[in-house]
């Protein structure tokens, strides 16, 4: 059915009223709630997605399986576990960044990831070797980890951890 003096469809006209409505609540529940909440958040979301990149979670439980059931759970109950804790930390951390504007600002499914990424305790990265973490760029030398975000990567610049 179209409107009476256009050709447009009239679910196209309900719509064009409420988007603008939609980016005004958006704007007000953003504006109402300060910035701390919804940054923590966003923040969360970003570190928890990067876990498509950092897979901390099936390394560390590949690692622990193996430490605490033998070598092979580790590389078969172990890999299994960590990917599903995976998968789950990059579901969420996608949940987390879509959702960021909207209360409630308080980790989710907390009973079965922690709130921050996990990593193997046989490597935990530091900052990466770049200016902006250097603490004294004067005399020319410092440290820091070369790729911290590459699964594996163990490499640093003057030993630094």
């Amino acid at each position: 059915m179209a409107v009476p003096g256009t050709n447009l469809p009239s679910n196209l006209t309900i719509m064009r009223k409420s988007l603008p409505l939609l980016g005004v609540v958006l704007g007000a529940a953003f504006l109402a709630t300060g910035c701390a909440g919804p940054e923590k958040k966003l923040g969360r979301g970003f570190n928890n997605f990067g876990e498509i990149v950092r897979w901390g979670e099936t390394r560390r439980a590949v690692e622990q399986a193996g430490v605490w059931r033998g070598h092979h759970a580790g590389s078969g109950q172990g890999f299994v576990s960590g990917f599903n804790k995976s998968i789950s930390r990059i579901a969420v951390g996608a949940y987390e960044i879509v959702t960021f504007p909207l209360p409630s600002y308080d980790p989710i499914f907390t009973s079965y990831l922690p709130p921050t990424p996990s990593h193997p305790d046989n490597y935990k990265p530091g900052l990466p070797d770049d200016t902006m973490f250097h603490t004294d760029t004067n005399l020319g030398f410092s440290g820091g980890d070369v790729m911290p975000l590459s699964p594996g990567s163990r490499f640093t610049v003057l030993g630094a951890h």
